[in-house]
């Protein structure tokens, strides 16, 4: 599966930073660079839709705009963004992308 999606839970998330930041109607625009050693960089914010270039790849998942660069779209095929509890009160948005090479799939992803 190529399409870039995000879960409810980050959706909803999303939702409510859009609604807190009053930027209710700009899509969300993912990206990633590669770094020196490899990893993988993410970002992620709201997009002046003035910004966005014809070459853009757009989806729409969960309710929520997502506009990806055609640079970044390669690397970011086929990933999830979720939004969870990594430490007790600590959330975080996170990338589920299998073109990660420090992605290292669940069980429950497998199947």
């Amino acid at each position: 599966m190529d399409e870039v999606s995000i879960t409810e839970t980050a959706a909803q998330q999303v939702k409510k930073s859009a609604l807190e930041s009053q930027t209710e109607n700009l899509p969300l625009r993912i990206a990633v660079t590669v770094q020196t050693n490899g990893s993988f960089h993410y970002g992620m914010g709201f997009d002046d839709v003035g910004n966005a270039k014809g070459e853009d790849i757009s989806y729409h998942s969960n309710g929520v705009d997502i506009v990806i660069a055609k640079t970044s779209y390669e690397l970011l095929k086929g990933t999830v963004v979720d939004y969870a509890e990594l430490e007790p009160k600590q959330f975080h948005f996170i990338f589920l992308n299998p073109n990660d090479p420090n992605y290292k799939p669940s069980a429950s992803d497998e199947t």
